[in-house]
Order: C-alpha cells, then structure tokens, then sequence
C-alpha cells in the first residue's frame, strides 16, 4: 500500500501522519526532530512510501536533507498557502497539521519549495550576522541619543567618525552620564570592529566567487546584493524563464479580481525580504548615482510616466530579472542594449 506522510515539525518533537489510499489516516506517531530519529520511524513502517512532506521552516532543510539521503523523496512545502490551508481547522494541534500536511501532500495542492545548497545557507548565515551586528550599532547609537535628549542634550547630526568626541563634549560636565554614556560607546566600538571584520569576509567572499564578480559589473551591485541574490537563487537553472524571478521574489503588484472587481494593489511582498531589500536598495543607488546605462534610462522613462515610488519598484524587479539572465548566460553587464527596452 502506497501511503503519503506529513510532518508537523517543532523544536523538540516531529508529529508523523500516514495517509493512505482514500485518505484514510493508517498511522499518527511522533519522533524526535532529528534526521535520524525520522528516518528509523519511518523505515519501521510497513508500508510503501510515495512521498514525505513538511511545512519550509529552521529546520525542514536540514531535516529534509537526512531523510533525503536516506532515500525518501521529499517535499518541503511553500509556507503561505500551508498556512491558508490549515486555518480553516477549527481546532489546531501538532497531530491536525500533521494530517493536513498529509492531506495537501495527497491532493498535490501545494507549492513546492528548493532546498539551498549548504554553501548558499553558509553565505546567508554571514550575511544575517553582518545585519543584525550592523542592527545593534544602530539601536546602541538611538539609545544614547534617547538617554542625552532627556537631558537636553542633542547630538544632532554627527558623522560616524566624530560620533564618539561629540557624545563626550556633551557629558563631560556630568560625572553619571560620563560613565553610562561611556559603557556604550565601549559596546559600539566592540561592535564596530566586529561588523569591520564581518566586512572584510564578506568582501574577501565576494572577490573569490566567479559569479558574484560578474553580477558587480551591474552599476549598484555591490558583494552584498551580488552575495544575497547569489545565495537567495542558489541554482539559476531553477527558473525556466528570468522573468520568474520578480513574482518569485514579492516584486509584482497583488491583484484581487472578482466580478466587476479589479484591484491592482501593493506588490505582494512574497518570498525573500533580504533578496527583496537588496534588489530596492541596488535600484535606489542605481536609478540616482549609477553610470549612465540603458537600464536607468529605462527607469527614468517609468518614473515620468508612473512616478518615481513605481519606478524604483520596476527597477528593482527588473534587476533581479537581468542578474539572472547574466548569471545563466555567463555574460558581464552591458552599458548599451543593442535592441530597445521593453516595459
């Protein structure tokens, strides 16, 4: 008997459904959520395995890989519509999620998601730390401004390099905000030379990587958008067309349609943030103080005709469209286009 099995993955424990023909439910158990500890739960079952699926999250790429290896084939679902489906269970539990995810699985009603690649999650994991020392830099530096304005005391605006002597001109008549306001500056100097060598490895990374060197020969591409998208796409060849890649990443405006009604909203903001943030910020520069090229001149013609809010949307779709292209076809950026541009 072939049977599909959901997994309801959380920290500790993994809850398992076995569906069969019919979606009949043949077994519900839990094992720990180790790849190991799933693979010997599910080899005991008696049964012929289809299909194993379970909800994108922290840990279905490294579960998923285990049971891959295993030899299991394996689905990692798209978590939107995992999520629509299961809301409407008037009851939920680790065992219902289980069983919905079985159910989904069995009617094929279900978006699949690609597994990166371990360098891919490795490049991501510094790049997530550069942001969140990058983060704490900042809400340091607010907090210190909270504290001074309490007082009266306003930092106004400070270069990063006369940061420090200016917070210390304003607290060296007061002996306490000397010392509290030095306890932080200590901690933003630390932090600073931590985000100076995140820099360095990231930039060291990007230099040494053939594709990200190509993608940088696009004015506003930087190492940290070319090593976000390189790590967001992971493998070009997942996209049968590069134009793909804009609904792929939430960068296509959200259409309700019903009847007589036709709403053409916001973009849908579904998929990568940080591939989506750095696609917006490589636009910002590229569309103001990028070289002159074919694609600003393109941007600059939307932005007469839709406004410069738009524009900066389509252009940052736009980019992460012809990044692909550069990265299939192997092909550095071209400052002319040979044919006219298409909206």
């Amino acid at each position: 008997m072939n049977v599909f099995i959901g997994l309801d993955v959380s920290l500790a424990s993994t809850a398992i459904c076995v569906l069969g023909p019919q979606g009949i439910i043949v077994e519900e158990l839990q094992a720990e959520s180790e790849p190991e500890a799933l693979v010997r739960a599910i080899v005991a079952l008696p049964y012929s395995i289809d299909t194993i699926g379970l909800e994108a999250g922290p840990l279905s790429q490294w579960l998923s890989k285990g049971m891959e290896e295993a030899g299991f084939d394996v689905v990692m679902m798209e978590t939107r519509l995992v999520k629509a489906a299961l809301k409407a269970m008037p009851i939920k539990t680790d065992r219902r999620d289980a069983q919905g995810i079985a159910r989904l699985l069995q009617l094929g009603w279900y978006k699949p998601v690609h597994r990166k690649s371990v360098s891919s999650q490795e490049i991501r994991a510094l790049l997530t730390a550069r942001k969140s020392v990058q983060q704490a830099i900042i809400n340091l530096e607010l907090s210190m401004r909270g504290v001074l304005r309490n007082f009266g005391l306003k930092l106004g605006h400070v270069t990063r390099i006369r940061y420090e002597a200016r917070v210390r001109e304003l607290v060296e008549q007061n002996e306490i905000l000397s010392a509290s306001t030095e306890a932080l500056l200590r901690a933003r100097a630390q932090l600073r030379a931590e985000l100076a060598e995140l820099d360095a490895a990231i930039a060291d990374l990007a230099k040494q990587d053939d594709v990200c060197r190509l993608m940088m020969t696009m004015p506003g591409v930087g190492r940290i958008v070319a090593l976000t998208v390189k790590s967001a796409i992971d493998d070009p060849t997942r996209f049968v067309r590069s134009k793909d890649v804009g609904p792929w990443v939430g960068l296509t405006p959200r259409r309700t349609q019903s009847g007589e009604m036709d709403i053409v909203g916001q973009i849908t903001r579904a998929g990568d943030r940080a591939l989506r943030t750095a696609l917006y910020q490589a636009a910002m520069i590229l569309m103001h103080r990028g070289s002159p090229n074919w694609l600003q001149a393109w941007a600059l013609r939307v932005a007469h005709r839709r406004g410069s809010k738009r524009a900066l949307i389509a252009l940052a779709r736009r980019i992460g469209v012809v990044l692909h292209r550069m990265w299939r076809d192997g092909t550095p950026f071209r400052y002319a286009q040979s044919s006219p541009a298409t909206v």
